[in-house]
C-alpha cells in the first residue's frame, strides 16, 4: 500500500526505459487496486504482465470492499497474488480460503501466483516443511496438480518479509527444492516446468547469489520495488 498515482506513473515509466537491458526476464508488476488502469495504460505496448496484489473468493454479491477476478480481468491483469505472508498474518487468511481463491482465479483465467512460507517460530522449531506442505496441499487438494501447472509458486518465508533479515541462498533453496519434490511425487513434468519465486528481502546485492540456486527461478520483489534501479538490477541479477 505504497505510492500516489504520479508516483506510479513515474515509477513505470523508469521501469520500462530500463527494461530493453534486461529483455529476457519476465516482469510482472502488481499494483494496489486503484492504479491497477493506469498502469495497464503504461504497458500495453511492452512485454509486462500485469497482476493484483489480492482477490476475492467469491464471484460477486455483497462483499463490501472485495475486488472480484471479473473486476482484475477487466483493468487488464493476467495475474493475481494469491496468499501473500501478510495476507495470512495480518487478515487471518487460512489455507482453505487461500485455495478457494487459488481456484476462482484460475477458474477465470487468471494466473495464480501462489505463495506459501513459514513464520519465524514454525522454522525455529523445525516446522519449516511441515508448514509448507499443509500451504501446498491445500490447493492440491481442492485443485489438483495439474492446477498448478497453469500457476506460480512464491516461497516467502514470513520472518524475512520487510525486515531486512533474508533466508541464506542455502536455506531458500532447500525449501524450493522440498516445494519441488513434492509435485514432483504427483506430477514430475508439471514439476520441471513451474517457476518457483523466492520472496523475501530480496535486493540488487544479494539477488545474483539467490537466483544462481537451481531451483529459485525468480524474485517476488518487495520494498525494493519502489525503487526503478533497485529493481532493475534486481531483474537483470535473474
Amino acid at each position: 500500500m505504497n505510492g500516489t498515482r504520479t508516483e506510479a506513473r513515474r515509477l513505470v515509466a523508469s521501469v520500462l526505459d530500463g527494461l530493453p537491458l534486461v529483455s529476457k526476464t519476465k516482469v510482472i508488476l502488481c499494483p494496489p487496486f486503484v492504479l491497477l488502469d493506469e498502469v495497464n495504460n503504461q504497458i500495453s505496448r511492452s512485454a509486462v504482465g500485469l497482476g493484483a496484489q489480492n482477490c476475492s473468493a467469491e464471484k460477486s454479491g455483497a462483499f463490501t470492499g472485495e475486488v472480484s477476478v471479473s473486476m482484475l480481468l477487466e483493468s487488464g491483469c493476467q495475474y493475481v497474488i494469491i496468499g501473500h505472508s501478510e495476507r495470512r498474518t495480518l487478515y487471518g487468511e487460512g489455507d482453505a480460503l487461500v485455495a478457494k481463491k487459488f481456484a476462482a482465479a484460475r477458474a477465470a483465467g487468471l494466473i495464480p501466483i501462489f505463495c506459501v512460507g513459514e513464520l519465524l517460530e514454525e522454522r525455529e522449531s523445525g516446522k519449516t516443511q511441515e508448514v509448507v506442505a499443509r500451504q501446498l496441499d491445500a490447493v492440491l487438494e481442492l485443485e489438483g496438480v495439474a492446477a498448478l501447472g497453469q500457476s506460480i509458486i512464491a516461497y516467502e518465508p514470513v520472518w524475512a518479509i520487510g525486515t531486512g533479515r533474508t533466508a541464506t541462498p542455502a536455506q531458500a533453496q532447500e525449501v524450493h527444492a522440498f516445494i519441488r519434490s513434492r509435485i514432483a511425487a504427483k506430477d514430475p513434468k508439471i514439476s520441471d516446468q513451474i517457476s518457483i519465486l523466492y520472496g523475501g528481502s530480496v535486493k540488487a546485492s544479494n539477488s545474483a547469489e539467490l537466483f544462481s540456486m537451481p531451483d529459485i527461478d525468480g524474485g517476488l520483489i518487495g520494498g525494493a520495488s519502489l525503487q526503478a534501479n533497485e529493481f532493475l538490477a534486481i531483474c537483470k541479477a535473474t
